[in-house]
């Protein structure tokens, strides 16, 4: 059996039709959503990633603004830097690209962000919302893999999930989202002893854990939903993930594929939330 292949790139590009024209609708009210993404530094990875949110902007029909800061400004600059933006009536996201130099508090830089306009969902204020069931912005890849599964017509309810991986930004969101679902949650991390006794029981696998073809055939069961979060560089150079694609796929049920799974809807989730945001001033 040949899983079937979930096409982040297909799913992202319907949603964002469907952003771009809500888009018009929130700009002739009056309001134009708009994103700041603060980068600090020179990191090239960094500098792609903020290249793609522009151009996504762009193309959607949204106001983006790019703030380049040098790697040695002081952490006091940058939360003056976030204090404005959280003050200006046309940026409705506000972004600080990670990594950050060492030398300013991650954690401080997230949580200075208004909770309104924390278009990444990685405020306090908006996990602890998530965690209860309430409204918020949700981070912007564990949000993308649940509509994913939404467009695949992949049920939840009932289900058990094992995530692989307790990062922030995907692994601990990403169980909640489908504890929110009802879905029974396994966490595994680095810790877990006897790794694949607990992924082979997984209706749907989600592997977040950055480490070039980590999971294999061995780890999954027959017929399983298979979630590759990983964006990783094998010995060739070449762009893989988590999970070792052919001989994954050839068990699975569903498999996402790197590139073109998971990742293109990050940033499509990223729009959505800025032009929720935006919606959100006009109900105020």
């Amino acid at each position: 059996m040949a899983a079937k292949i979930i096409n982040g790139t297909e799913i992202a590009a319907k949603k964002r039709i469907e952003i771009a024209e809500e888009v018009k609708k929130v700009k002739n009210s009056g309001v134009t959503p708009g994103l700041a993404v603060i980068l600090v530094g020179d990191n090239h990875a960094s500098r792609t990633y903020v290249r793609n949110k522009q151009k996504a902007c762009q193309e959607l029909g949204m106001h983006s603004v790019l703030i380049e800061l040098p790697q040695e400004i002081s952490e006091t600059e940058l939360l003056f830097k976030i204090e404005e933006l959280n003050g200006d009536q046309n940026i409705h996201g506000i972004l600080v690209q990670l990594p950050i130099p060492k030398h300013i508090d991650e954690k401080r830089v997230i949580e200075s962000i208004s909770p309104l306009k924390d278009v990444d969902g990685f405020h306090p204020i908006n996990i602890g919302r998530m965690m209860t069931g309430q409204d918020a912005f949700l981070p912007c890849t564990p949000y993308g893999i649940m509509v994913l599964l939404e467009e695949m017509g992949i049920s939840i309810a009932g289900k058990h999930v094992v995530v692989v991986g307790r990062s922030n930004i995907v692994g601990k969101p990403a169980g909640q989202l489908f504890l929110n679902e009802h879905a029974t949650v396994t966490y595994c991390h680095s810790k877990t002893k006897d790794l694949k006794k607990h992924t082979a029981q997984a209706d749907i696998l989600v592997s977040a854990v950055g480490i070039a073809n980590f999971i294999t055939a061995d780890h999954i069961k027959e017929g399983a939903v298979v979630i590759d979060v990983g964006m990783n560089r094998n010995d060739a150079g070449k762009l893989c993930g988590d999970v070792v694609f052919e001989e994954v796929s050839a068990k699975a049920g569903y498999i996402t594929p790197v590139p073109k799974g998971v990742g293109p809807m990050t940033i499509t989730m990223l729009m959505y939330n800025t032009l929720k945001s935006a919606k959100n001033t006009l109900q105020s």
